[in-house]
C-alpha cells in the first residue's frame, strides 16, 4: 500500500514540476501543450521499459485483441493494482478502456471544478499505454477523458499500416 502511495505523490510532483518550469520560461500560450506532451513522451518510455519486464516470459499474443486483455489485466494489475474496469471495441481497432477509480486522480477532489484540472494528470498513463502497445508492434494514438471524477476513459485507436 505505501508504494502506491509512493508512486501517486511522485506523478503528482512530476504533473507539478513540468507545468511550474513551464510556466517559470513564460511559455504561457504554448505551455499546456508542450507539458502535456512532455508527459505523454516520459509515460511513453516508462510504458515501453515495463511492458519489456512484464511480457518477457510470456508468450507471444494471437491477435490486438489479445494484446488489449493482457493490458487490462497484467499490465493495469502490475501498475495500478487494480484492473481495468470494462474494455469495449468496435473491432475495427479502436478500444475504450474504463477505469472506474483511477488512481492517479482520486487524490484529486471529486469537485466539477477539477474536472479541467484533470486532462493535465492523464497524460503520462495515456503514454504509458502508447509505450506498451509501441513496444508489443501496435502503433496507436491514446486520449483520455474524465466526465465524473474519479472514472476515466482511454480511448486507443490502432493505427493500421
Amino acid at each position: 500500500m505505501a508504494d502506491d502511495s509512493l508512486f501517486e505523490f511522485l506523478h503528482m510532483e512530476i504533473v507539478s514540476h513540468v507545468y511550474k518550469e513551464q510556466e517559470s520560461r513564460g511559455d504561457n500560450d504554448k505551455e499546456r501543450g508542450t507539458c502535456v506532451s512532455l508527459l505523454e513522451c516520459m509515460g511513453f518510455r516508462v510504458g515501453q521499459g515495463l511492458i519489456e519486464r512484464f511480457t518477457k516470459d510470456s508468450p507471444g499474443f494471437k491477435d490486438e485483441l489479445d494484446v488489449m486483455k493482457f493490458l487490462c489485466k497484467d499490465f493495469w494489475t502490475n501498475i495500478f493494482r487494480k484492473q481495468i474496469d470494462n474494455l469495449r471495441t468496435n473491432h475495427q481497432g479502436t478500444y475504450v478502456l474504463q477505469d472506474n477509480r483511477f488512481a492517479l486522480i482520486t487524490q484529486l477532489s471529486s469537485g466539477q471544478q477539477y474536472l479541467e484540472d484533470a486532462p493535465k494528470y492523464l497524460a503520462f498513463s495515456c503514454g504509458l499505454l502508447r509505450g506498451a502497445l509501441s513496444n508489443l508492434g501496435l502503433e496507436s494514438v491514446v486520449t483520455a477523458e474524465v466526465s465524473l471524477m474519479p472514472a476515466c476513459k482511454f480511448q486507443v485507436v490502432i493505427q493500421k499500416a
